[in-house]
């Protein structure tokens, strides 16, 4: 395990509140970019993505629904206080989903730089919320579980669960769709392998 830069700093309410919607709403912002462009990541995400395709049932309410199973997991493993910061992370992401396109839409987004941008911006929001002591549930918490209790980079880990998700998309997606997916998902995942290592920026 890496050893910290610095001791972890104590975040006050106001710290987290700003933490968590400014991370949730660029993770939000990547969602609609893979939604206007047909790509899937990986995840509770990818996981609400292929019902979505499959059934046309909205993004925002299957993907708060199956992530309830493991914030129950969180719960038990994490605490009480990580929890209640991923349930509302969750929550949060569902309601942007589906209330910001009201006032944002793409008049022309490439599947290219869906997959790119969209990936990055997602990176940079589950890194925002991981340093603030939450994530938005579902492969997350089993990524960071993994990385405090074994050591393992939750990017690393995060990217083979994902990978599991992007073979079942075969069901619901074409082959150029699919390899811009697997794109983004690959630079979501480096952008959190590279920036969130154990024993970093872990504030109580």
């Amino acid at each position: 395990m890496d050893t910290p830069a610095c001791a972890p700093a104590h975040h006050r309410l106001p710290d987290d509140l700003q933490g968590l919607v400014t991370g949730t709403l660029f993770v939000a912002l990547g969602v609609l970019m893979y939604q206007h462009a047909g790509l899937l990541t990986g995840g509770t995400a990818g996981l609400a993505f292929l019902v979505h395709y499959a059934t046309g049932l909205d993004f925002g309410p299957v993907y708060f629904a199956v992530n309830l199973p493991f914030c129950l997991l969180a719960w038990r493993r994490m605490g009480r206080r990580f929890t209640l910061k991923t349930l509302a992370s969750a929550a949060l992401l569902a309601a942007l989903v589906q209330l910001l396109p009201a006032g944002l839409g793409f008049g022309y987004l490439s599947a290219p730089v869906a997959a790119l941008l969209g990936g990055l911006l997602m990176g940079a929001g589950m890194l925002m919320l991981f340093r603030h002591q939450s994530s938005l549930g579902g492969f997350n918490v089993v990524a960071l579980m993994l990385q405090e209790r074994r050591g393992w980079r939750a990017g690393y880990v995060q990217l083979g669960l994902d990978a599991a998700i992007l073979l079942a998309a075969v069901t619901v997606t074409d082959g150029p769709r699919l390899l811009w997916s697997v794109v983004g998902a690959t630079a979501l995942n480096l952008a959190l392998s590279f920036n969130h290592r154990p024993g970093r920026y872990q504030a109580a």
